[in-house]
Protein backbone atom coordinates (compact mmCIF):
# COMPACT_ATOMS: atom_id res chain seq x y z
CA UNK A 1 0.00 0.00 0.00
CA UNK A 2 1.39 3.42 -0.97
CA UNK A 3 2.47 5.52 1.99
CA UNK A 4 0.33 8.61 2.60
CA UNK A 5 2.29 11.83 2.33
CA UNK A 6 2.78 13.57 5.69
CA UNK A 7 0.39 16.47 6.14
CA UNK A 8 0.04 17.51 9.79
CA UNK A 9 -3.45 18.85 10.42
CA UNK A 10 -3.49 22.46 11.64
CA UNK A 11 -5.74 23.47 14.52
CA UNK A 12 -7.53 26.70 15.39
CA UNK A 13 -8.33 26.85 19.11
CA UNK A 14 -11.77 28.33 19.92
CA UNK A 15 -11.86 28.33 23.74
CA UNK A 16 -11.34 32.10 23.96
CA UNK A 17 -14.27 32.84 21.60
CA UNK A 18 -16.73 30.35 20.12
CA UNK A 19 -16.43 27.68 22.83
CA UNK A 20 -17.51 29.96 25.68
CA UNK A 21 -19.93 31.81 23.39
CA UNK A 22 -21.65 28.49 22.62
CA UNK A 23 -21.71 27.12 26.17
CA UNK A 24 -21.79 30.04 28.64
CA UNK A 25 -23.20 32.93 26.56
CA UNK A 26 -19.76 34.55 26.05
CA UNK A 27 -19.31 35.34 29.76
CA UNK A 28 -15.65 34.42 30.25
CA UNK A 29 -13.80 37.57 31.36
CA UNK A 30 -10.45 38.82 30.12
CA UNK A 31 -8.97 38.36 33.60
CA UNK A 32 -10.02 34.69 33.54
CA UNK A 33 -8.25 34.18 30.20
CA UNK A 34 -4.97 36.08 30.62
CA UNK A 35 -3.10 33.79 33.07
CA UNK A 36 -3.15 30.83 30.63
CA UNK A 37 -2.16 32.68 27.45
CA UNK A 38 1.56 32.01 27.86
CA UNK A 39 0.96 28.22 27.89
CA UNK A 40 -1.52 28.41 24.99
CA UNK A 41 1.10 30.32 23.01
CA UNK A 42 3.49 27.34 23.29
CA UNK A 43 1.10 24.75 21.77
CA UNK A 44 1.76 25.47 18.10
CA UNK A 45 -1.81 26.31 17.07
CA UNK A 46 -2.45 27.52 13.52
CA UNK A 47 -4.40 30.35 15.21
CA UNK A 48 -6.40 31.17 18.33
CA UNK A 49 -9.89 32.51 17.72
CA UNK A 50 -10.30 35.06 20.49
CA UNK A 51 -12.37 37.99 19.24
CA UNK A 52 -15.41 38.97 17.16
CA UNK A 53 -18.70 37.10 17.04
CA UNK A 54 -20.65 37.93 20.21
CA UNK A 55 -17.55 38.71 22.33
CA UNK A 56 -17.68 42.40 21.45
CA UNK A 57 -21.32 42.90 22.48
CA UNK A 58 -21.01 40.70 25.60
CA UNK A 59 -17.83 42.49 26.79
CA UNK A 60 -19.52 45.89 26.70
CA UNK A 61 -23.02 44.83 27.75
CA UNK A 62 -22.49 42.23 30.47
CA UNK A 63 -18.84 42.30 31.56
CA UNK A 64 -18.28 46.09 31.47
CA UNK A 65 -15.01 45.50 29.62
CA UNK A 66 -13.53 47.32 26.64
CA UNK A 67 -13.24 44.70 23.85
CA UNK A 68 -10.38 46.67 22.25
CA UNK A 69 -8.41 46.54 25.50
CA UNK A 70 -9.01 42.77 25.64
CA UNK A 71 -7.61 42.39 22.12
CA UNK A 72 -4.50 44.44 22.97
CA UNK A 73 -3.86 42.27 26.04
CA UNK A 74 -4.19 39.12 23.93
CA UNK A 75 -1.74 40.55 21.40
CA UNK A 76 0.78 41.28 24.14
CA UNK A 77 0.47 37.72 25.47
CA UNK A 78 0.48 35.71 22.23
CA UNK A 79 4.02 36.19 20.90
CA UNK A 80 4.05 33.21 18.50
CA UNK A 81 0.41 32.57 17.59
CA UNK A 82 -1.87 34.20 15.04
CA UNK A 83 -5.02 35.79 16.46
CA UNK A 84 -8.30 35.29 14.62
CA UNK A 85 -11.72 36.93 14.75
CA UNK A 86 -15.22 36.31 13.33
CA UNK A 87 -16.72 39.14 11.27
CA UNK A 88 -20.31 39.32 9.92
CA UNK A 89 -19.46 40.91 6.58
CA UNK A 90 -21.28 44.19 6.02
CA UNK A 91 -22.94 43.73 9.44
CA UNK A 92 -19.46 43.76 11.12
CA UNK A 93 -20.30 42.46 14.63
CA UNK A 94 -23.76 44.05 14.76
CA UNK A 95 -27.16 43.17 13.36
CA UNK A 96 -27.62 45.64 10.49
CA UNK A 97 -25.60 46.49 7.37
CA UNK A 98 -23.15 49.39 7.90
CA UNK A 99 -21.69 51.86 5.42
CA UNK A 100 -18.43 50.89 3.72
CA UNK A 101 -16.42 53.53 5.62
CA UNK A 102 -17.38 51.93 8.96
CA UNK A 103 -16.53 48.42 7.69
CA UNK A 104 -13.14 49.61 6.40
CA UNK A 105 -12.28 51.49 9.59
CA UNK A 106 -13.31 48.52 11.76
CA UNK A 107 -11.04 46.17 9.80
CA UNK A 108 -8.19 48.70 9.98
CA UNK A 109 -8.48 49.04 13.77
CA UNK A 110 -8.92 45.29 14.33
CA UNK A 111 -5.63 44.62 12.54
CA UNK A 112 -3.86 47.56 14.21
CA UNK A 113 -4.84 46.18 17.63
CA UNK A 114 -3.60 42.67 16.90
CA UNK A 115 -5.83 40.56 14.61
CA UNK A 116 -4.04 38.45 11.96
CA UNK A 117 -6.91 36.45 10.43
CA UNK A 118 -10.43 37.76 9.81
CA UNK A 119 -13.08 35.11 9.11
CA UNK A 120 -15.79 36.93 7.15
CA UNK A 121 -19.27 35.50 6.55
CA UNK A 122 -22.71 36.59 5.39
CA UNK A 123 -25.95 35.07 6.65
CA UNK A 124 -27.28 34.75 3.07
CA UNK A 125 -23.95 33.79 1.42
CA UNK A 126 -24.39 36.95 -0.66
CA UNK A 127 -20.77 37.60 -1.64
CA UNK A 128 -21.53 41.26 -2.41
CA UNK A 129 -21.83 41.73 1.36
CA UNK A 130 -18.26 40.43 1.87
CA UNK A 131 -16.22 42.25 -0.77
CA UNK A 132 -15.62 45.49 1.19
CA UNK A 133 -14.33 43.58 4.24
CA UNK A 134 -12.11 41.33 2.08
CA UNK A 135 -10.59 44.34 0.28
CA UNK A 136 -10.01 46.12 3.61
CA UNK A 137 -8.32 43.05 5.16
CA UNK A 138 -6.05 42.69 2.14
CA UNK A 139 -5.15 46.37 2.32
CA UNK A 140 -4.15 45.94 5.98
CA UNK A 141 -2.09 42.82 5.11
CA UNK A 142 -4.32 40.57 7.23
CA UNK A 143 -5.55 37.15 6.09
CA UNK A 144 -9.08 37.44 4.68
CA UNK A 145 -10.78 34.10 5.24
CA UNK A 146 -14.23 33.91 3.64
CA UNK A 147 -16.71 31.49 5.18
CA UNK A 148 -19.41 29.48 3.42
CA UNK A 149 -22.40 29.46 5.78
CA UNK A 150 -23.11 25.74 5.38
CA UNK A 151 -26.70 24.55 5.26
CA UNK A 152 -28.97 21.97 3.65
CA UNK A 153 -31.77 22.46 1.11
CA UNK A 154 -32.67 22.05 -2.56
CA UNK A 155 -30.50 24.99 -3.61
CA UNK A 156 -27.39 23.87 -1.73
CA UNK A 157 -25.92 21.30 -4.08
CA UNK A 158 -22.25 20.35 -4.40
CA UNK A 159 -22.19 22.44 -7.59
CA UNK A 160 -23.49 25.45 -5.61
CA UNK A 161 -20.69 25.21 -3.01
CA UNK A 162 -18.00 24.73 -5.67
CA UNK A 163 -19.31 27.72 -7.63
CA UNK A 164 -19.31 29.94 -4.52
CA UNK A 165 -15.79 28.75 -3.59
CA UNK A 166 -14.46 29.72 -7.04
CA UNK A 167 -16.01 33.18 -6.69
CA UNK A 168 -14.43 33.54 -3.24
CA UNK A 169 -11.03 32.73 -4.73
CA UNK A 170 -11.63 35.32 -7.47
CA UNK A 171 -12.58 38.03 -4.93
CA UNK A 172 -9.13 37.88 -3.33
CA UNK A 173 -9.67 35.78 -0.20
CA UNK A 174 -6.66 34.15 1.51
CA UNK A 175 -8.55 30.97 2.51
CA UNK A 176 -12.02 29.42 2.67
CA UNK A 177 -13.85 28.18 5.75
CA UNK A 178 -16.77 25.73 5.67
CA UNK A 179 -18.77 27.24 8.54
CA UNK A 180 -21.15 24.56 9.78
CA UNK A 181 -22.83 26.48 12.60
CA UNK A 182 -25.57 23.91 13.24
CA UNK A 183 -23.54 20.69 13.02
CA UNK A 184 -25.34 19.55 9.85
CA UNK A 185 -22.32 18.28 7.89
CA UNK A 186 -22.19 14.48 8.07
CA UNK A 187 -18.87 12.56 7.84
CA UNK A 188 -19.18 11.14 4.32
CA UNK A 189 -20.68 14.38 3.01
CA UNK A 190 -17.56 16.12 4.40
CA UNK A 191 -15.40 13.74 2.34
CA UNK A 192 -17.33 14.71 -0.78
CA UNK A 193 -17.47 18.46 -0.07
CA UNK A 194 -13.82 18.87 0.96
CA UNK A 195 -12.68 16.74 -1.98
CA UNK A 196 -14.70 18.84 -4.45
CA UNK A 197 -13.44 22.16 -3.00
CA UNK A 198 -9.78 21.01 -2.99
CA UNK A 199 -10.13 20.13 -6.68
CA UNK A 200 -11.87 23.39 -7.59
CA UNK A 201 -9.69 25.98 -5.82
CA UNK A 202 -6.08 26.46 -4.71
CA UNK A 203 -6.91 28.16 -1.41
CA UNK A 204 -6.45 26.45 1.98
CA UNK A 205 -9.74 24.98 3.29
CA UNK A 206 -10.69 25.19 6.98
CA UNK A 207 -13.62 23.38 8.61
CA UNK A 208 -15.64 24.76 11.52
CA UNK A 209 -18.48 22.75 13.03
CA UNK A 210 -20.38 22.25 16.29
CA UNK A 211 -20.92 19.03 18.23
CA UNK A 212 -24.66 19.74 18.63
CA UNK A 213 -25.87 16.77 16.53
CA UNK A 214 -23.14 14.40 17.78
CA UNK A 215 -21.29 13.77 14.50
CA UNK A 216 -18.63 16.51 14.54
CA UNK A 217 -15.54 14.47 15.55
CA UNK A 218 -16.29 11.86 12.87
CA UNK A 219 -16.87 14.66 10.36
CA UNK A 220 -13.41 16.09 11.21
CA UNK A 221 -11.79 12.67 10.77
CA UNK A 222 -13.25 12.23 7.28
CA UNK A 223 -12.54 15.87 6.32
CA UNK A 224 -8.88 15.54 7.35
CA UNK A 225 -8.54 12.33 5.33
CA UNK A 226 -10.09 14.21 2.37
CA UNK A 227 -7.42 16.92 2.58
CA UNK A 228 -8.88 19.72 4.71
CA UNK A 229 -6.05 22.00 5.95
CA UNK A 230 -7.31 23.32 9.30
CA UNK A 231 -9.99 22.28 11.84
CA UNK A 232 -11.51 24.28 14.72
CA UNK A 233 -11.43 22.61 18.14
CA UNK A 234 -11.97 23.62 21.79
CA UNK A 235 -10.05 22.57 24.91
CA UNK A 236 -12.02 19.75 26.58
CA UNK A 237 -13.55 21.69 29.55
CA UNK A 238 -15.44 23.84 27.01
CA UNK A 239 -15.84 21.28 24.21
CA UNK A 240 -18.72 19.11 22.92
CA UNK A 241 -22.44 19.90 23.20
CA UNK A 242 -23.12 23.12 21.33
CA UNK A 243 -19.36 23.82 21.17
CA UNK A 244 -16.60 22.19 19.05
CA UNK A 245 -14.94 18.75 19.31
CA UNK A 246 -12.21 18.57 21.97
CA UNK A 247 -8.69 19.65 21.01
CA UNK A 248 -6.93 16.89 22.99
CA UNK A 249 -9.15 14.18 21.46
CA UNK A 250 -8.44 15.28 17.90
CA UNK A 251 -4.71 15.57 18.66
CA UNK A 252 -4.70 12.01 20.03
CA UNK A 253 -6.78 10.73 17.09
CA UNK A 254 -4.11 11.82 14.61
CA UNK A 255 -1.05 10.88 16.70
CA UNK A 256 1.28 8.56 14.80
CA UNK A 257 -0.56 9.16 11.51
CA UNK A 258 0.49 11.34 8.54
CA UNK A 259 -1.80 14.01 10.06
CA UNK A 260 -0.02 14.11 13.47
CA UNK A 261 -0.16 17.63 14.93
CA UNK A 262 2.96 17.14 17.03
CA UNK A 263 1.21 18.87 19.97
CA UNK A 264 2.36 18.06 23.51
CA UNK A 265 -0.49 16.35 25.42
CA UNK A 266 1.14 17.25 28.76
CA UNK A 267 0.96 20.94 27.86
CA UNK A 268 -2.63 20.56 26.65
CA UNK A 269 -3.48 18.80 29.91
CA UNK A 270 -2.13 21.75 31.93
CA UNK A 271 -4.26 24.13 29.86
CA UNK A 272 -7.35 21.95 30.39
CA UNK A 273 -6.63 21.85 34.15
CA UNK A 274 -6.67 25.65 34.15
CA UNK A 275 -10.07 25.94 32.42
CA UNK A 276 -11.81 23.10 34.31
CA UNK A 277 -12.57 25.10 37.51
CA UNK A 278 -13.99 27.91 35.34
CA UNK A 279 -16.31 25.37 33.69
CA UNK A 280 -17.27 23.88 37.09
CA UNK A 281 -18.03 27.33 38.47
CA UNK A 282 -20.25 28.04 35.44
CA UNK A 283 -22.14 24.79 36.06
CA UNK A 284 -22.65 25.58 39.76
CA UNK A 285 -23.86 29.13 39.05
CA UNK A 286 -26.29 27.93 36.34
CA UNK A 287 -24.44 29.88 33.63
CA UNK A 288 -23.66 26.57 31.94
CA UNK A 289 -26.86 24.62 31.30
CA UNK A 290 -26.08 20.86 31.32
CA UNK A 291 -28.54 20.54 28.39
CA UNK A 292 -26.01 22.42 26.24
CA UNK A 293 -23.50 19.61 26.81
CA UNK A 294 -25.72 16.85 25.39
CA UNK A 295 -26.37 15.70 21.84
CA UNK A 296 -29.51 16.98 20.12
CA UNK A 297 -30.31 14.92 17.03
CA UNK A 298 -33.29 17.20 16.32
CA UNK A 299 -30.68 19.55 14.88
CA UNK A 300 -30.46 17.20 11.89
CA UNK A 301 -34.22 16.65 11.68
CA UNK A 302 -35.17 20.34 11.72
CA UNK A 303 -31.86 21.95 10.70
CA UNK A 304 -32.16 24.28 13.66
CA UNK A 305 -28.89 25.34 15.39
CA UNK A 306 -28.66 24.67 19.14
CA UNK A 307 -28.83 28.36 20.10
CA UNK A 308 -31.94 28.80 17.99
CA UNK A 309 -33.65 25.84 19.72
CA UNK A 310 -33.14 27.44 23.13
CA UNK A 311 -34.39 30.80 21.77
CA UNK A 312 -37.59 29.18 20.52
CA UNK A 313 -38.13 27.45 23.88
CA UNK A 314 -37.75 30.71 25.83
CA UNK A 315 -40.00 32.68 23.41
CA UNK A 316 -42.76 30.10 23.82
CA UNK A 317 -42.31 29.95 27.61
CA UNK A 318 -42.78 33.74 27.81
CA UNK A 319 -46.12 33.34 26.00
CA UNK A 320 -47.14 30.32 28.11
CA UNK A 321 -47.25 28.28 24.89
CA UNK A 322 -44.65 25.55 25.46
CA UNK A 323 -47.13 23.02 24.07
CA UNK A 324 -46.68 24.62 20.62
CA UNK A 325 -42.95 23.71 20.45
CA UNK A 326 -43.28 20.98 17.80
CA UNK A 327 -45.75 23.08 15.77
CA UNK A 328 -43.12 25.84 15.68
CA UNK A 329 -40.35 23.39 14.73
CA UNK A 330 -42.46 22.23 11.79
CA UNK A 331 -43.20 25.83 10.81
CA UNK A 332 -39.49 26.81 10.76
CA UNK A 333 -38.66 25.03 7.45
CA UNK A 334 -41.82 26.51 5.85
CA UNK A 335 -40.86 30.07 6.87
CA UNK A 336 -37.30 29.45 5.73
CA UNK A 337 -38.61 28.39 2.31
CA UNK A 338 -40.88 31.47 2.10
CA UNK A 339 -37.87 33.71 2.81
CA UNK A 340 -35.69 32.24 0.04
CA UNK A 341 -34.17 29.33 1.98
CA UNK A 342 -31.40 31.24 3.82
CA UNK A 343 -28.82 29.41 5.96
CA UNK A 344 -29.87 29.57 9.61
CA UNK A 345 -27.10 31.65 11.20
CA UNK A 346 -27.08 35.04 12.98
CA UNK A 347 -29.19 37.02 12.18
CA UNK A 348 -31.29 34.93 9.73
CA UNK A 349 -31.84 32.16 12.31
CA UNK A 350 -33.43 34.63 14.76
CA UNK A 351 -35.57 36.15 11.97
CA UNK A 352 -36.92 32.80 10.75
CA UNK A 353 -37.43 31.46 14.29
CA UNK A 354 -39.32 34.50 15.58
CA UNK A 355 -41.55 34.60 12.49
CA UNK A 356 -42.35 30.89 12.92
CA UNK A 357 -43.39 31.56 16.53
CA UNK A 358 -45.66 34.44 15.40
CA UNK A 359 -47.22 32.33 12.64
CA UNK A 360 -48.13 29.54 15.06
CA UNK A 361 -49.34 31.74 17.95
CA UNK A 362 -51.43 34.03 15.73
CA UNK A 363 -53.22 31.09 14.15
CA UNK A 364 -52.72 32.69 10.71
CA UNK A 365 -49.45 32.71 8.81
CA UNK A 366 -47.91 36.19 8.43
CA UNK A 367 -50.89 37.91 10.06
CA UNK A 368 -48.09 39.76 11.84
CA UNK A 369 -44.59 40.07 10.32
CA UNK A 370 -41.51 41.33 12.15
CA UNK A 371 -39.52 44.28 10.80
CA UNK A 372 -36.66 41.87 10.03
CA UNK A 373 -38.95 39.54 8.04
CA UNK A 374 -40.02 42.56 5.99
CA UNK A 375 -36.36 43.51 5.50
CA UNK A 376 -35.45 40.06 4.15
CA UNK A 377 -38.48 40.09 1.83
CA UNK A 378 -37.57 43.56 0.54
CA UNK A 379 -33.91 42.67 -0.10
CA UNK A 380 -32.37 44.78 2.67
CA UNK A 381 -30.13 41.91 3.77
CA UNK A 382 -29.10 41.01 0.23
CA UNK A 383 -30.01 38.33 -2.31
CA UNK A 384 -31.36 34.97 -1.13
CA UNK A 385 -30.24 31.77 -2.87
CA UNK A 386 -33.79 30.97 -3.97
CA UNK A 387 -36.52 33.51 -4.81
CA UNK A 388 -38.77 34.46 -1.90
CA UNK A 389 -42.44 33.40 -1.94
CA UNK A 390 -44.14 36.16 -3.98
CA UNK A 391 -47.56 35.58 -2.39
CA UNK A 392 -46.07 36.05 1.07
CA UNK A 393 -44.09 39.09 -0.08
CA UNK A 394 -47.31 40.74 -1.34
CA UNK A 395 -49.20 39.84 1.83
CA UNK A 396 -46.47 41.31 4.06
CA UNK A 397 -45.28 44.29 1.99
CA UNK A 398 -48.23 45.10 -0.27
CA UNK A 399 -48.37 45.11 -4.08
CA UNK A 400 -46.23 48.16 -4.79
CA UNK A 401 -43.37 47.70 -2.31
CA UNK A 402 -39.93 48.76 -3.52
CA UNK A 403 -37.58 45.78 -3.72
CA UNK A 404 -33.81 46.25 -3.36
CA UNK A 405 -31.82 44.36 -5.99
CA UNK A 406 -28.46 46.16 -5.67
CA UNK A 407 -25.91 45.51 -2.92
CA UNK A 408 -27.77 46.87 0.15
CA UNK A 409 -24.74 48.87 1.38
CA UNK A 410 -24.75 50.85 -1.88
CA UNK A 411 -27.79 52.64 -0.44
CA UNK A 412 -26.05 53.55 2.84
CA UNK A 413 -24.11 56.86 2.75
CA UNK A 414 -20.83 57.17 4.70
CA UNK A 415 -21.69 57.38 8.39
CA UNK A 416 -18.39 57.47 10.32
CA UNK A 417 -18.23 61.28 10.73
CA UNK A 418 -21.86 61.47 11.88
CA UNK A 419 -21.30 58.70 14.40
CA UNK A 420 -18.14 60.39 15.68
CA UNK A 421 -20.03 63.64 16.29
CA UNK A 422 -22.80 61.77 18.15
CA UNK A 423 -20.41 60.25 20.68
CA UNK A 424 -17.52 62.75 20.74
CA UNK A 425 -18.03 63.67 24.42
CA UNK A 426 -17.18 60.09 25.43
CA UNK A 427 -14.27 59.36 23.08
CA UNK A 428 -11.05 58.40 24.86
CA UNK A 429 -9.53 56.34 22.01
CA UNK A 430 -10.08 56.18 18.23
CA UNK A 431 -11.79 52.79 18.58
CA UNK A 432 -14.61 54.16 20.75
CA UNK A 433 -16.47 55.44 17.68
CA UNK A 434 -16.62 51.86 16.38
CA UNK A 435 -17.98 50.50 19.67
CA UNK A 436 -20.63 53.22 19.46
CA UNK A 437 -21.36 52.52 15.77
CA UNK A 438 -22.18 48.87 16.51
CA UNK A 439 -24.04 49.23 19.80
CA UNK A 440 -24.95 52.89 20.44
CA UNK A 441 -26.92 52.42 23.67
CA UNK A 442 -24.75 49.70 25.15
CA UNK A 443 -21.52 51.54 24.30
CA UNK A 444 -22.82 54.82 25.80
CA UNK A 445 -23.67 53.01 29.04
CA UNK A 446 -20.19 51.47 29.04
CA UNK A 447 -18.53 54.87 28.41
CA UNK A 448 -20.41 56.34 31.39
CA UNK A 449 -19.38 53.37 33.55
CA UNK A 450 -15.75 53.81 32.44
CA UNK A 451 -15.83 57.52 33.38
CA UNK A 452 -17.31 56.74 36.80
CA UNK A 453 -14.59 54.13 37.44
CA UNK A 454 -11.89 56.60 36.41
CA UNK A 455 -13.34 59.26 38.75
CA UNK A 456 -13.20 56.76 41.64
CA UNK A 457 -9.58 55.87 40.85
CA UNK A 458 -8.61 59.55 40.61
CA UNK A 459 -10.34 60.30 43.92
CA UNK A 460 -8.46 57.42 45.54
CA UNK A 461 -5.14 58.73 44.22
CA UNK A 462 -5.90 62.25 45.51
CA UNK A 463 -6.70 60.91 48.99
CA UNK A 464 -3.46 58.92 49.04
CA UNK A 465 -1.41 61.95 48.01
CA UNK A 466 -3.02 63.99 50.80
CA UNK A 467 -1.97 61.38 53.33
CA UNK A 468 -5.45 59.97 53.94
CA UNK A 469 -6.56 56.54 52.75
CA UNK A 470 -10.04 55.69 51.55
CA UNK A 471 -11.79 53.15 53.78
Amino acid sequence: MAEIEKKPIKITETILRDAHQSLIATRMTTEQMLPIIDKMDQVGYHSVECWGGATFDASLRFLKEDPWERLRKFRDGFKNTKLQMLFRGQNILGYRPYADDVVEYFVQKSVANGIDIIRIFDCLNDLRNLQTAVNAANKEKAEAQVALSYTLGDAYTLEYWVDVAKKIEDMGASSICIKDMAGLLLPYEATELVGALKEAVDLPIQLHTHYTSGVASMTYLKAVEAGVDVIDTAMSPFALGTSQPATEVMVETFRGTPYDTGFDQKLLSEIADYFRPIRDQALESGLLNPKNLGVNIKTLLYQVPGGMLSNLTSQLAEQGAEDKFYDVLEEVPRVRKDLGEPPLVTPSSQIVGTQAVFNVLMGERYKMATKETKDILSGKYGATVKPVNEEIRKKVLGDDAEIITCRPADLIPDELDTLRKECEQYIQQDEDVLSYALFPQVATEFFKYREAQQTKIDAGKADTENGSYPV
